[in-house]
């Protein structure tokens, strides 16, 4: 009879464990990290080489802004945060404005990194662009 009583209290245990598996697969923990935060907005730092001027430019993403001779257009920006290092990262898409025969052909369409600009950068021989912050 004993040997019976250690089989219930297995069986019993198995369906414990079951239900618990089952819940958690209905009722995940909801542990999001905050590593990754997508932002809704996108600064940036425009320079005019030959006014040797700056500007900050705030742009909402997946609007077109338009900024003299170019048309800029944030896709999709995230801000990394880490302990030492915080990077900052952007998919933009910039066109010019004064080449009326391609106009759908962008000058600059790819990722931006605030802290590696080199990385991929932006080509003109008129204007800069920097990454500033996602917000």
């Amino acid at each position: 009879m004993q040997f019976k009583k250690n089989i219930k209290v297995g069986k019993i245990k198995f369906y414990f464990f079951l239900i618990i598996f089952i819940a958690c697969q209905f009722f995940p923990l909801e542990t999001k990290s905050q590593n990754n935060l997508e932002g809704k907005n996108t600064d940036i730092k425009i320079l005019d080489k030959i006014s040797s001027k700056n500007e900050l430019i705030k742009l909402n993403n997946n609007e077109e802004y338009i900024y003299k001779d170019l048309a800029i257009k944030s896709i999709k920006c995230i801000d990394t945060e880490f302990d030492d290092n915080p990077e900052i990262k952007a998919y933009i898409q910039v066109r010019d404005l004064t080449k009326k025969d391609r106009n759908n052909v962008y000058v600059f369409n790819g990722w931006m990194f605030s802290s590696s600009p080199s990385i991929e950068p932006f080509d003109h021989p008129v204007y800069d662009i920097w990454l500033i912050n996602c917000y």
